[in-house]
């Protein structure tokens, strides 16, 4: 196991356990987004819950899944069966599904404004740490439409806090 995934290991690990004994009153955050990154688009589905929420300022830790649509070059599909172009040797279905999963970490802060929250991220996925930023605008009381901008990483979708 590389290094990178020790430290993705961890850090879910760390996410979960604070998220599993969070007082009563603390807020998770729960987002869906469609999402570009590294090339690929697909849609994000992550939970966090903030370590600082001190009036404006929040800071939170999150953790998610990346599904996309991924080619599999080295294989193809023939009569239901998939097979690998190097040998034509028959390979396990999801190597020609065409789904992929990654799995990432991220940090925000963000500072709240009267109507909209503006902030910095850092997002982990893969053995890439590329930073972004983030405007959230509520759109009802625990909803808001979320947006992040970085270097090989866009996404927009929906955040609830409960």
């Amino acid at each position: 196991m590389n290094n990178a995934r020790v430290v993705l290991a961890a850090v879910l690990s760390v996410s979960g356990l604070a998220v599993m004994a969070a007082p009563a009153s603390a807020q998770v955050t729960a987002e869906a987004n469609v999402a570009k990154s590294e090339g690929q688009w697909g849609g994000e589905l992550g939970v966090g819950m903030p370590i600082v929420n001190d009036g404006p300022i929040k800071v939170t830790p999150m953790v998610g899944v990346f599904v996309y649509d991924r080619d599999h070059p080295g294989y193809y599909k023939d009569d239901g069966a998939c097979y690998a172009n190097s040998d034509d040797s028959e390979v396990g279905g999801h190597h020609c599904d065409g789904s992929g999963t990654k799995l990432y970490a991220r940090i925000e802060a963000t500072y709240s404004l009267p109507m909209a929250s503006v902030g910095l991220g850092a997002r982990w996925m893969g053995d890439d740490l590329r930073p972004y930023g983030t405007v959230a605008v509520p759109i009802a009381p625990l909803f808001s439409v979320k947006g992040d901008l970085g270097d090989h990483y866009l996404a927009a979708g929906i955040t609830a806090h409960f």
